[in-house]
Order: C-alpha cells, then structure tokens, then sequence
C-alpha cells in the first residue's frame, strides 16, 4: 500500500497547495489576497487580512508537507483545521451532499488525512527517510482533535474581530460561491 499513499498524499497535498495559491497569489484562477480578503469578510473571519492570508498559508504548507510526506500528523491537523472550517461556515446548513453545496467532500478529505496520521505516509515519503515517521490511532485522533478544535478558536476569534472595509465590492463573495472551502470565491 505504499504506492496508494503516495499517490493519495501526492493528489491531496498537491490540491491543497493550488487552493493555498489560489487565495495567496490568484494561481488557477482564484481570487488572489482581495478576493480571500472579501470572502473572509462575507464569513466573519475577522480581521479579513490576516484570516485570508493564514488560510491561504495554511493551506499551501499543510500541502506541501502532506505530498512530500514531512511531519505527516501535522499536515493533517491543518488540513481537518481548514475542512472543518469550511463546513462549519459554509457547507452546514446545506446538509451532506456535495451537489447541494453541502460537507460531504469536506469530510471525505479529513476522513483520507487522519487515515494517512494513523497509517503514516509510508515508505516513499520524507518522515519515513529522515526516521522521524509518526503513526498510529493516537496520532490520528490527535491530528483530528487538534484540527477541530482550532477550527473552533479560529471561528471564535474571527467573530470578535470588528468588521473591516472591503477594497472594492468586487472582491467579495457570498458563502453559497464557494468552491469546497470558505475561502474560494468560483475557484
């Protein structure tokens, strides 16, 4: 199975580092900082600024590190950190189906992640040469606590936040144009 988690971490990191740029830069078609900014506005997530810039941060290095296989648990704390997110803000209130905007991908992903902590990232991967692989049912339930719960400050925090002024009224985004995050605005 070491081939099956190399592709699965290959696939989800790479797809985590492209909605990471998508929010940090405008990579593949995403809304780039004003876009995320706006977003986070429309959501809560306040100060907008430095939500946008920790989700697209979090993202991008959560990605990296899962596809090259390095500090494996934490990837996949942040990855359930940014999915949890996601649903709590956006996905909820549509119930579970995807076609119907609701969580069911934003669960699959952190179902794959803590399948990845408990079964580590295998043989190909960095943890696994560096000799530093962390694994096991205790790892895994510690990536996934450790991910919903700073979802929970996270979206606690950005409701003290006092509301900010959007650049340009373009730049925002309501909830229900999100792309499988609360952070993609049609991404």
């Amino acid at each position: 199975m070491t081939i099956g988690r190399l592709g699965a971490r290959l696939l989800i990191g790479g797809l985590f580092v492209g909605h990471g740029t998508q929010k940090l830069f405008g990579w593949f078609g995403g809304p780039g900082r004003a876009g995320t900014e706006g977003m986070m506005e429309a959501l809560e997530m306040r100060p907008a600024k430095v939500h946008a810039t920790l989700a697209g941060a979090t993202e991008t290095a959560a990605g990296a590190l899962l596809a090259a296989g390095l500090a494996t648990p934490l990837a996949a704390s942040a990855i359930t950190g940014v999915m949890t997110t996601a649903i709590r803000k956006v996905h909820l209130p549509n119930g579970p189906w995807n076609a119907n905007g609701g969580w069911e991908y934003n669960a699959v992903l952190i179902g794959a992640v803590t399948a990845l902590a408990e079964t580590g990232p295998g043989e190909l991967s960095l943890d696994h040469a560096l000799g530093i692989e962390r694994r096991g049912p205790a790892w895994a339930l510690a990536a996934l606590a450790t991910g919903v719960a700073t979802s929970f400050l996270t979206v606690e925090l950005g409701r003290r936040g006092r509301p900010g002024v959007t650049a340009a009224p373009a730049a925002t985004a309501s909830p229900e144009d999100t792309a499988g995050d609360p952070t993609t605005a049609g991404a």
